[in-house]
Parts: C-alpha cells; sequence; structure tokens
C-alpha cells in the first residue's frame, strides 16, 4: 500500500531531508529483478519441477505433451479444460459418491452403515455379475439338458459334503460365468469344470471347506486332484478372480428377514420360518435349471419365487421392485411352481452335527430332473388362462403332507439316496453323444 500511495500522489511537496535508516527499503519487483529471483517465482518453479517429478512417463522431448495440462494453449484448443475436481489429483478419479437410489431401499434403520448405501453396494453387484443366456451356442457340443444334469449332480455333492446353499449357489454362478468365456468345451471336460467351481466356492463360503482329494473322490475317479487344481487356476484367471455375486438365495434371505422384521428385531437375525425359505429355495433350484434363468437378474429371481409363496403386494415391500419389474420371471415360472406343487416338494432333511438355526441353510438334494420334466411337459395351453393377466393369480404353495397321495409318497420314498462313499457313475456318461 505504501508503494501505491507513493505512485498515486502527486509530487509537488518537496522531499524531506534524507534520514538514516537501519531497514532495507523495500523496491519493486522491477528494480531487482536483474540481481534476484522474486520468492513467488521461485516458489512456482519448485512447484512446477515437483509436478513434472510426479507425472507418470512425463518426457522432456519436445514433441511429447505432458497429459495433465489444465490449461489449453493456441496450439492444443481442440482439447478440453481438466476439470476442477481432478485438478489437484491428477492421478486419480473421482466418483460421485451421493448417488440417489433407484429404489427405496426396504431394509430397516442400521446402526451400522447406511441402509440406502448397503442397498446400493447390492444393486450394482447384482448389474456387475452379469451372465450370458446365449452361452450354450457356444459350445455345439453340449446340450441346455447336460447343465441341467451336472447342477443336479452338484446338488448331490453338496448335500453329502453338508455345504451351505451359498455355496453351491456360487458354483453355478462361476459355472455359467466361465462356460460364456469359452468355446467348443466338451462333454468330457463338463464334470471337471463343475467340480472345480464348486471347490472353488467351498473355499469362498465354508469355514471347513472339503479337501481337494474328497472332491476328485465324488468323480469316481473321472477327475484327478492335479486336473482340479489345474482347472482351477483356469477359471480363476478367466473369472478374473471376481468371486462374489449377490446370488439368488442370498436375495431370498434378504427378503425374507424384511418380511418377518419386527420393530424390535435386528436384521442380522433371522427370524422367518425355516419351512418356507426351504420351500421358496426349492422352487428356485428347480428354476435354476433351467437355461433361460440366467435372462433374469438373481434379485428378480429371488422375488418372483417369492411371489409363488405370497403376494405382489409383499413381493413390492421387501424388494422394492415393481410389479412391471417381475412379470415377465414370475409368468416364466408358473410351470416350475406347478409341478412343484403337484409333487408336493421335499420334507425338511436335518444334518448331523449342523446347529438347528442353520439346518435350513445346507443345500439339500431333490428330484429335481422329475420336477424339471414335469415342468417342461406342460403344453402352453394349459398355461393360457395366466396370459391376460399381468402376473399369475393364486398363490402355488405345494400341498401339505397329509394331502399328499399315495403315489406321490411311493416316489419320494424311491428317490435315489447317495451312498457314503458315493462310488456312482459319472451323471454326464449316458448323456447323448
Amino acid at each position: 500500500m505504501r508503494g501505491q500511495r507513493e505512485e498515486t500522489e502527486p509530487k509537488s511537496v518537496a522531499p524531506e531531508a534524507p534520514k538514516e535508516n537501519t531497514v532495507r527499503p523495500r523496491k519493486r519487483k522491477a528494480d531487482v529483478a536483474i540481481h534476484l529471483q522474486d520468492l513467488d517465482e521461485e516458489v512456482a518453479e519448485v512447484t512446477k519441477k515437483k509436478q513434472r517429478d510426479r507425472e507418470v512417463g512425463w518426457s522432456p522431448n519436445a514433441g511429447y505433451t505432458s497429459p495433465h495440462r489444465w490449461i489449453p494453449t493456441p496450439d492444443q484448443e481442440e482439447y478440453q479444460p481438466v476439470s476442477l475436481l481432478n485438478a489437484g489429483f491428477p492421478h486419480y478419479i473421482f466418483n460421485n459418491i451421493f448417488v440417489t437410489p433407484v429404489h427405496c431401499a426396504p431394509l430397516p434403520a442400521l446402526c451400522w452403515a447406511s441402509k440406502d448405501v448397503v442397498w446400493n453396494n447390492m444393486l450394482e453387484k447384482d448389474k456387475t455379475y452379469t451372465r450370458d443366456v446365449h452361452m450354450m451356442e457356444k459350445h455345439p457340443h453340449l446340450q441346455p439338458k447336460m447343465r441341467a444334469i451336472l447342477l443336479d449332480w452338484l446338488m448331490e455333492v453338496s448335500e453329502v459334503y453338508k455345504l451351505h446353499r451359498e455355496t453351491y449357489h456360487l458354483a453355478q454362478d462361476y459355472f455359467d460365468r466361465f462356460m460364456a468365456t469359452q468355446r467348443n468345451v466338451f462333454k468330457s471336460t463338463l464334470q471337471l469344470i463343475g467340480i472345480t467351481c464348486l471347490f472353488i466356492a467351498a473355499k469362498v463360503e465354508e469355514m471347513y471347506p472339503p479337501k481337494v482329494h474328497q472332491f476328485a473322490y465324488v468323480t469316481d475317479e473321472v477327475c484327478t486332484e492335479d486336473e482340479i487344481l489345474s482347472m482351477e487356476v483356469i477359471i480363476m484367471k478367466e473369472l478374473n478372480w471376481i468371486l462374489s455375486p449377490q446370488t439368488p438365495i442370498s436375495w431370498l434371505n434378504v427378503y425374507m428377514q424384511v418380511a418377518y422384521l419386527k420393530e424390535t428385531d435386528e436384521l442380522l437375525i433371522p427370524r422367518y420360518p425355516q419351512a418356507t425359505f426351504t420351500q421358496i429355495a426349492e422352487l428356485l433350484d428347480l428354476c435354476m435349471l433351467d437355461i433361460r434363468c440366467l435372462e433374469f437378474s438373481n434379485g428378480i429371481l429371488a422375488a418372483s419365487a417369492l411371489f409363488h409363496f405370497s403376494s405382489v403386494e409383499l413381493v413390492e415391500n421387501v424388494s422394492a421392485l415393481k410389479r412391471v419389474e417381475v412379470e415377465e420371471c414370475v409368468r416364466w415360472m408358473v410351470p416350475f411352481a406347478m409341478a412343484l406343487r403337484e409333487f408336493g416338494g421335499s420334507s425338511m432333511k436335518t444334518f448331523t452335527g449342523i446347529p438347528a438355526e442353520d439346518m435350513h441353510n445346507i443345500q439339500t438334494h431333490a428330484p429335481y430332473l422329475t420336477w424339471l420334466d414335469k415342468a417342461y411337459s406342460y403344453q402352453d395351453v394349459e398355461l393360457e388362462r395366466h396370459g391376460n393377466c399381468p402376473v399369475p393369480s393364486g398363490v402355488l404353495t405345494p400341498p401339505l403332507s397329509s394331502e399328499k397321495t399315495e403315489e406321490l409318497v411311493r416316489m419320494d420314498a424311491a428317490v435315489l439316496k447317495i451312498r457314503p462313499r458315493m462310488r456312482t457313475p459319472s451323471p454326464l456318461r449316458n448323456l447323448p453323444q
């Protein structure tokens, strides 16, 4: 300010006599530019040098332009200026973390996280893990029936080793996604891929997963331990180590918890009936054997299975899905629900060493292939009565055990049981060439 006043005031006043002053008078930058570099310029020079050192792949060549130039110059007018959000952090990409939820989260208030954030993370994960409904077209040597037989056998293995439902559904997800990355897979390799996917899923989900020799043992020496370990590396690389999808059974667990939640309950503690959960899970397992299940997201699959045991209003409340979003999947599930109702499902099973509160989470095996053939046997004429409705009418719940016919009881009793050592022939050996 002092220098500015000296320049603006008129110089009509006579200068005073010089006085001795020990303090060096301040001079303008122009006066000392030839002797000293200004402090601001020194700071700017050091800052520019540090920025050049931090730039990845920066080259001092004249023909190279720094990728982090913020101010456009006449020779680079075609480049857009960098956003101010990233101006101070050239090596980081910022995403908008304040995203409005697509659906209103049906979860209750959580003490450990925001319910909207948790719900959005689940929805984003459901969109990330995409599957290819046309994957079988890449394998002319395979048929959709072979996939159903393999998955049915994996459920059989899961029950013998008391693996959780989540483990089986993870294995199914790994198998479908891996097959979508391959071409011309032969029938002889299908069992090795399936048992390896179950081996990986058990290590991801189970606290005490079976050893690799146990998985090789159930294949009746068709797959060796070395082959399983080699295939494990191949599958992991093809899946990019992305191994944590939101499976249909995990969605169903959330829906059931929200449906039976009370104000005093906590979301992390299940309060729903185990028998009801098991019945819906059986319908879900049956539908997942059909290749068309890959057309729908896992959240919609679980919500549609829940609809056949409840109502549209309940499904909308617990899943935040609208009626139109589940309409197609619900209609597709009608033959499977009708077949399950006709056969009556299977009774609740108990397992030695498994706590009572965790019994419903163990994957069980049922005559799913018989139920699947029955579902396929329904003709389109029989389902035309549901075509005029947005969703099928009526609650397609299985009949009670007391309502089963003697024929169904005998059929349930005649279901093929797995022998303890599982020295059974390979499930894919008898398939047509």
